[in-house]
């Protein structure tokens, strides 16, 4: 089921499936700022990963003395969600624990998506509230995948992010399996702040970056005045990806990464883990701005 948010600029919808962001668009121009999810690329679009991040070593958390099989970037994504409140110019989605995420992640919770549109800005705010009797323990990131080229104007050479702070970053490196390479990383930015974006970029895999500075990243182009402004709040890690000469780029703003190759620990001890206590809340947020 789709839900359709409408400014008087913009309009934003959202499919009940893993309340994933399908399409956001300025009405002016029509156009489209969303990755179609064309299975000859990838199928997503904007999917929230709960309650890991990336690959579990061997598919599987352990926790509480016991093993469990979880597929890449959690459940939250295939998962369905209930509209529990809806206006012209805002949604909120609800996500709780059944018998299916229970199979995979043995604890009670439930997951908030928020959406409000207002003007050509979209604010999405994630809720987690811990309704277990124990601690509960998990990671919480975004995907956006946006067009690049935006309407088909230039080529992906003609764009580049523009980061809010200048950045030290080195980059961190995926294996076959979606684990963190042991030892291997490489520099990226030397104290700057514009990244050129090439398919060459993604050759190895997704770019991943701990503890990024910048709240804000811009993907903007040479050619074109048309841009798309990512501000988040409470991910300090981050993702960049691209499929092989997909026509898209993915901004994703995390809290916590995929495990290393060698990770042998417990669910609590991911990195970038939040430990939430019994009736404690997590709040975080993403706000995507097109013009």
């Amino acid at each position: 089921m789709n839900t359709t948010l409408r400014s008087g600029s913009a309009e934003a919808v959202i499919h009940s499936l893993g309340a994933e962001l399908v399409s956001f668009k300025l009405l002016a121009t029509g156009t489209e700022y969303i990755w179609s999810g064309d299975a000859e690329f990838w199928t997503g679009r904007s999917p929230v990963l709960f309650p890991i991040i990336g690959a579990a070593r061997g598919g599987e958390i352990r926790t509480g003395g016991s093993t469990y099989t979880i597929g890449n970037h959690g459940f939250a994504r295939r998962s369905e969600f209930t509209l529990v409140e809806a206006t012209d110019t805002q949604a909120v989605f609800q996500l709780s624990q059944s018998g299916q995420t229970l199979a995979s992640y043995p604890y009670s919770f439930n997951l908030f998506l928020t959406y409000i549109l207002s003007g050509s800005r979209l604010e999405i705010s994630y809720r987690v509230e811990n309704t277990d009797e124990q601690e509960i323990h998990f990671q919480l990131g975004t995907h956006p995948a946006f067009n690049c080229p935006l309407d088909g104007q230039g080529a992906i050479t003609d764009y580049y992010l523009e980061f809010s702070e200048q950045e030290q970053l080195e980059r961190l490196f995926l294996n076959d399996a979606g684990l963190v390479i042991s030892g291997k990383s490489a520099p990226v930015l030397d104290n700057e702040q514009l990244l050129p974006l090439s398919h060459e970029l993604f050759l190895e895999g997704a770019l991943v970056f701990r503890n990024v500075k910048s709240k804000t990243i811009a993907l903007k182009s040479k050619l074109t005045d048309k841009s798309v402004t990512v501000t988040s709040k409470g991910f300090p890690d981050l993702g960049l990806w691209q499929p092989k000469n997909a026509p898209f780029v993915c901004i994703e703003p995390w809290q916590g990464i995929a495990d290393g190759e060698d990770f042998s620990g417990e669910l609590k001890d991911k990195t970038g883990i939040i430990a939430l206590p019994q009736g404690g809340q997590f709040n975080s947020s993403l706000t995507i701005e097109i013009s």
